[in-house]
């Protein structure tokens, strides 16, 4: 126990909190609130840990990453940038904006 003004730190346990006695292995356990030493306990992962493990992985930002696609899936994207990287002239424009534009049946002039 440490006098009236002196410092006693103990190391492992929250609050520096010593016991002077002699006790076994199993009776620190319940002495030392809030520590337990024992390794052999089973350890379950919760689903907190997985998902903080997983978000605050280590990722390796020079890494190739290989993207394999179904026959289907590179027709779309085939397709997808044939629109993308067509050619836009003023001509395409126009006639785009000033197409005829029916609603319904047209009527027969007679």
């Amino acid at each position: 126990m440490a006098d009236l003004g002196e410092e006693n730190k103990v190391s492992g346990v929250f609050g520096g909190v010593e016991f002077n006695n002699n006790s076994t292995k199993e009776e620190e356990n319940f002495q030392n609130a809030g520590t337990i030493r024992n390794n052999n306990l089973p350890v379950k992962t919760g689903f907190w840990n997985k998902f903080k493990n997983f978000w605050l992985q280590e990722i390796d930002w020079n890494k190739e990453i290989k993207v394999e696609l179904t026959p289907y899936q590179q027709k779309i994207e085939d397709e997808i940038n044939e629109f993308l990287h067509q050619e836009i002239t003023w001509q395409k424009v126009h006639d785009f904006l000033f197409q005829e534009i029916t609603f319904g049946k047209k009527k027969n002039q007679a």
